[in-house]
């Protein structure tokens, strides 16, 4: 079967067309025909009839032909006798329709006939045994076989191609509003609102207008949960900052633990707000994938980093993306190269399909068998990387899988083959 729906349509629409006119040419319009050509030629074979006797009657040859020639012009017969060539068998044409009825009932009707010959179009030839001889009749092919038999097919088959091409139309005007919902469906799957206005018969529009309810009730949740995370952070940051302020009073000695701890908890807090956030806020903007990573070896650069540039592949066109989504997602894919590793490499490769960036460490890596669990946010592989690397929730690798979903792409982790530790890829649909 077709996997596209307008291929699906068309084939349940013309299919049925198809077998009906096959049903109605092999039975209706052949048994009809027959019937026609059966009364024709019966109704020939009384002229035949007359001709042959009056042959027969005749007691000379030359008596015969005088008696038959009189006859040619009245009943529109052409005759010869005797005949000069008579066909061995008879002649009739592959595609001849009513060809087989035509000899039958010649043969049905008349002893006497030797052959018949429906080699041409327009005339039928047949071959009579006479006691004078072979004698050739020949006569219209009208006279015998309705006219034109093929044009009541051809009319069908024409017809049936206009009504289907009409059907068609119909169908996919009533087909373009799946589409058009599917295609916002998708978009909005990439993090785009696509304008979309149910249209269509009324399922259609049902299913459209229960789209956009979902559609809306996702958008309010998810600006809920920032709404809340907002004031969440502001609720906490307003403790942590009094916290700060109050060990300041205290003597650097005894205070430096609890300031870690609290620069810990601002830490776990931001993580968790990016993580909520994701790319909030964030609007698609056309930009160059390579000006992001030249901003990311820029500040590497200026803060002492040992990230080098990979390779920076393909046109500097721009491409729709959320420049500062994939810059949070790049900046968290370094900071993990660099917490486990000695040195990292960035770059981008940029083709008519995707865009890809990559990050690659020389760290210890992830085993392959783990991969799925530390894109899953809340899950730490310290034991698998460095425990002494530094501490937190879990949440970095699982901020860039979500922002390459909302770009339509997906996070890809395997082995870097330069520097033989983790190969982060990010790879977002255009």
């Amino acid at each position: 079967m077709p996997r596209g729906i307008y291929a699906r349509a068309a084939l349940i629409l013309v299919l049925p067309v198809l077998l009906l006119q096959l049903l109605v040419s092999v039975v209706f319009i052949q048994r009809h025909f027959e019937g026609v050509t059966r009364l024709m030629t019966s109704a020939m074979n009384i002229d035949l009839r007359f001709l042959l006797e009056t042959a027969e009657a005749a007691q000379t040859l030359d008596a015969a032909r005088l008696a038959i020639a009189q006859l040619d012009t009245p009943l529109e017969i052409r005759t010869q006798l005797p005949a000069t060539e008579v066909a061995t068998a008879d002649l009739v044409p592959a595609f001849d329709l009513t060809g087989a009825t035509v000899v039958e009932t010649l043969r049905d009707e008349f002893n006497e006939v030797l052959t018949i010959s429906l080699a041409s179009r327009n005339r039928v030839s047949v071959w009579f045994q006479t006691p004078h001889g072979p004698m050739l009749t020949e006569f219209s092919r009208k006279r015998v076989s309705a006219s034109n038999p093929h044009q009541l097919l051809v009319i069908m088959v024409v017809l049936g191609a206009l009504m289907t091409a009409v059907a068609y139309i119909f169908l996919r005007n009533q087909l373009r509003p799946i589409k058009r919902m599917a295609n916002a469906a998708t978009d909005y799957g990439k993090g785009r609102i696509t304008p979309f206005t149910p249209t269509g018969a009324i399922e259609v529009r049902a299913a459209g207008t229960a789209f956009l309810d979902m559609r809306n009730r996702l958008e309010r949740q998810t600006q809920s949960r920032t709404m809340m995370l907002s004031g969440v952070s502001h609720d906490l940051r307003t403790p942590l900052t009094r916290m700060r302020l109050g060990l300041s009073f205290i003597d650097n000695e005894e205070a430096a633990p609890l300031l870690r701890d609290v620069d810990d908890m601002e830490r776990l807090l931001d993580a968790f707000l990016d993580f909520a956030r994701s790319d909030a806020g964030d609007s698609r903007e056309p930009t160059v994938p390579s000006d992001i990573v030249k901003a990311v070896l820029a500040d590497a650069e200026r803060m002492g980093q040992p990230l080098t540039s990979d390779r920076l592949e393909g046109p500097n066109d721009p491409v729709s993306l959320r420049p500062l989504a994939v810059r949070r997602a790049l900046d968290n894919l370094v900071g993990n190269a660099l917490r486990y590793g000695t040195q990292a490499k960035i770059g981008v490769s940029v083709t008519d399909r995707a865009v890809r960036f990559w990050v690659e460490d020389d760290g210890p890596g992830i085993p392959p068998d783990r991969f799925e669990d530390a894109i899953s946010p809340f899950v730490r592989l310290d034991p698998a990387r460095n425990q002494n690397a530094g501490s937190g929730v879990g949440l970095g690798l699982s901020i860039v899988a979500d922002i390459a979903r909302t770009h339509g792409g997906v996070l890809r982790l395997g082995e870097s083959d330069a520097l033989g530790g983790l190969k982060a890829e990010l790879v977002l649909a255009r």
